[in-house]
């Protein structure tokens, strides 16, 4: 059996380091926030080039934080793409606020930019671009919108964290990024985990009251927050993680060409545009005859994942929006045509081979 994502694997290729990180942490008595957590922020702050990193519970929290220190709430709206995970809206709803949905672009599946101007309202305060499957969205034209109609640029960079658009880390370009360590992404922890970037001091000092119940000083809140922060025991893991991530996102992207070069010419393959570096969180390829396909890979041994099977327009939660199918026709092909094939650093060249085999052989 071949599976989509191996973390056994890679544990195993760093037991040592992560064995120590773990026993180090026990060690400590520091389970809560503590030096690791500190530790960490220092290094992903300075892996991205930001003044401030913040560890949080998880990728949905920090949107949620970020939207909160924004200060968006009942009746404003946010832009986002109409192909993601359910939390990008979720969270937007979460907060009283308007999801307001933009369609995508049908190749490399990131915000569509030439349509986000006509979805801003006058209450429209964000815009979420979707980094998604580790491809970045096209920031120049998101950032020059924002700037125009005074709107705040919120980056949920939980699949793209080493992406780079025109030399620059995803994720550092708006008001704040949203990170995501969620066990299968590039950078992952052993639970959940997430986090918040910015360049903004007064906006670092309020998302680090949220994630505590609003407290600045312990026990005082000042505005009720949320109990999402980052665990000592996390943050230590991913300390020692960290400096094998670009590597392994090399190897990704190894794998991905490899995959593309192969397969190019009998399904739908990703694109990489000329101006981003897409760090392959998902290898995501298409055919209309998706589902045909995963079942014949199962058949195989070859593990797949269909992401996402339903954009969040469509979903029940969102359906007194007033959105209806036909809406978003891109993001509605794409759910229905899209498959995520094996993909980690530790996948073996005869793997590799393996799954190129499996779905030429089904194409025929």
């Amino acid at each position: 059996m071949i599976s989509l994502v191996d973390l056994k694997a890679q544990y195993h290729s760093m037991k040592d380091e992560i064995d120590a990180a773990v026993l180090s942490t026990l060690e400590s008595g520091h389970f809560i926030l503590g030096p690791a957590v500190s530790r960490f922020e220092e290094s992903i702050a300075a892996y991205l080039g930001v003044k401030h990193a913040i560890g949080l519970a998880s990728g949905t929290d920090a949107l949620v934080l970020a939207l909160r220190a924004l200060n968006i709430g009942a009746d404003d709206e946010v832009i986002i793409p109409a192909y993601t995970f359910f939390a990008t809206a979720g969270t937007v709803m979460s907060v009283g606020a308007k999801p307001v949905f933009v369609d995508v672009d049908p190749e490399s599946y990131q915000i569509d930019v030439t349509k986000i101007r006509g979805a801003v309202t006058p209450r429209t305060k964000a815009i979420i671009p979707v980094h998604l499957y580790g491809h970045p969205a096209e920031m120049d034209p998101i950032l020059a919108i924002a700037r125009e109609f005074n709107l705040k640029v919120i980056e949920d960079n939980a699949q793209a964290f080493g992406a780079e658009y025109k030399g620059q880390k995803t994720g550092t370009f708006g008001e704040i990024g949203c990170l995501s360590f969620f066990p299968t992404k590039n950078l992952g922890a052993f639970g959940d985990a997430g986090g918040v970037v910015t360049n903004d001091d007064v906006l670092a000092e309020r998302m680090r009251m949220l994630r505590t119940h609003g407290w600045k000083r312990k026990y005082y809140s000042e505005e009720v927050g949320y109990n999402s922060r980052l665990d000592a025991m996390q943050a230590a893991i991913l300390q020692a993680k960290l400096p094998h991530l670009d590597s392994w996102n090399e190897k990704r992207r190894e794998i991905s060409q490899r995959y593309t070069s192969l397969l190019a010419s009998i399904v739908g393959v990703p694109v990489e545009r000329t101006w981003g570096r897409h760090v392959y969180h998902l290898y995501i390829l298409r055919t209309a005859r998706r589902d045909e396909l995963q079942a014949f890979l199962k058949d195989k041994g070859i593990a797949s994942e269909v992401y996402y099977p339903l954009p969040p327009h469509l979903s029940v939660p969102c359906r007194n929006l007033g959105y209806k199918g036909g809406d978003f026709p891109h993001a509605e092909l794409a759910a229905k045509q899209t498959l995520a094939l094996p993909l980690y650093p530790e996948l073996t060249l005869a793997q590799q081979d393996e799954v190129i085999s499996v779905v030429r052989e089904f194409v025929g």
